[in-house]
Formats: structure tokens, C-alpha cells, sequence
């Protein structure tokens, strides 16, 4: 039973992939997030992956480039849809892989967070694993977040301070008060 398990960062993939494998799955670790912003940052995360791979042994495919122009594509409508969008492009890139190389399954580390929206991730994921005709395998895995943390900080790997996207990175560090929703123009795709 072979698992691609879509990889947000080396904290959360540390206690999934072995999660996961305690389930008898054979894991493999996939790198595609074009959703993480900016690009150093991005970087600095393919890094502790890539050193969570090599100190753990852990098999990783790593889709090359920072697709960012076709992320904020995929969420130019904000608000609740554009997490959806977001989880779309990313599993529906891990999904595609794992169908193309032969995995049994697919998932991702995300179920881990209590900031992610689960339902929606889950409903995202079954769409998906619909339409590639490839299983998505779903477990609220919040309980080990404190395990993950110590996990990347026994390992000494980098650890990032939001979620990714410019969105969080703004909500994580921007000192004014936010508007209560964004909305878009439909005529003109963008923020009103």
C-alpha cells in the first residue's frame, strides 16, 4: 500500500508520515505548494523538508517551480472560497502524481492543523479522488499537533510562523484592524 501524502511543511509531514505508516502505509513525501508566500519563504520550507527526507529517511518528490501566478488564479475569489481554491490546486496536483506513479492512495498533512478548515479540506480531497479515480484518505489528525511540534524541534528544523499564503502571513502580521469580509467584483475579479 503505497501513500503519496502531500507535504505542507516539515513539522506537520515529521508526525503524519509516521502516523501514516503506523497504518501500514509505505510513505512518500510530495513537495507542491505554490500557495506559500514569498518565494524565500517557500524556499526555506523546501529546505526542512528536504532535511526532515534526508534525517528520516523519508522517500520525497519534489515538484519543481513556484507556480504562484497559477495559485492566485485558482483563488482570485477570497473569503471562504479561496482556501478552497487553494486546497484544490494542491491536491489536485498530489493526486494527479500519485495516479501517474502508481500510488495506492493519496492525502495531506494538512488534517494535522486545528487552523485548517477540515471539512472543507476533506470535501476537496473526495472530489478529487473522484474525478483521478485515485482514494483520498482522510484522519483528524489534530491531536499530534503538539507531538509535531516537538517532533521538528528535536529534529531542528525550520519552523514557519503562519499558515503560508499572503493571506495569513498578512492576518499574522498586519497590526491594523482587517475588514470583516472582502468582497470581489464579479465583473472585475477583483478586490471592491
Amino acid at each position: 500500500m503505497k501513500l503519496l501524502l502531500h507535504s505542507c511543511c516539515a513539522y506537520c509531514a515529521a508526525y503524519t508520515a509516521d502516523f501514516w505508516g503506523r497504518q501500514g502505509w509505505e510513505v512518500t513525501a510530495f513537495w507542491y505548494n505554490p500557495n506559500i508566500h514569498p518565494f524565500r519563504e517557500h524556499q526555506l520550507r523546501l529546505e526542512a523538508m528536504l532535511t526532515l527526507a534526508q534525517k528520516r529517511a523519508l522517500p520525497l518528490m519534489v515538484d519543481e517551480g513556484y507556480e504562484v501566478i497559477d495559485y492566485f488564479k485558482a483563488i482570485r475569489v477570497v473569503d471562504k472560497v479561496r482556501c478552497q481554491g487553494c486546497f484544490r490546486v494542491r491536491l489536485g496536483r498530489t493526486a494527479q502524481r500519485a495516479r501517474q506513479r502508481g500510488f495506492s492512495a493519496f492525502t495531506t498533512t494538512l488534517f494535522l492543523s486545528p487552523y485548517q478548515k477540515h471539512k472543507l479540506l476533506r470535501l476537496t480531497g473526495e472530489r478529487i479522488a473522484e474525478e483521478e479515480g485515485i482514494p483520498f484518505l482522510h484522519n483528524d489528525l489534530r491531536s499530534g499537533y503538539r507531538e509535531s511540534h516537538r517532533l521538528g524541534h528535536e529534529l531542528h528544523l525550520y519552523h514557519q510562523t503562519y499558515c503560508g499564503c499572503v493571506y495569513s502571513e498578512w492576518e499574522r502580521y498586519c497590526p491594523i484592524e482587517r475588514p470583516k469580509k472582502l468582497k470581489t467584483s464579479p465583473r472585475e475579479g477583483g478586490l471592491k
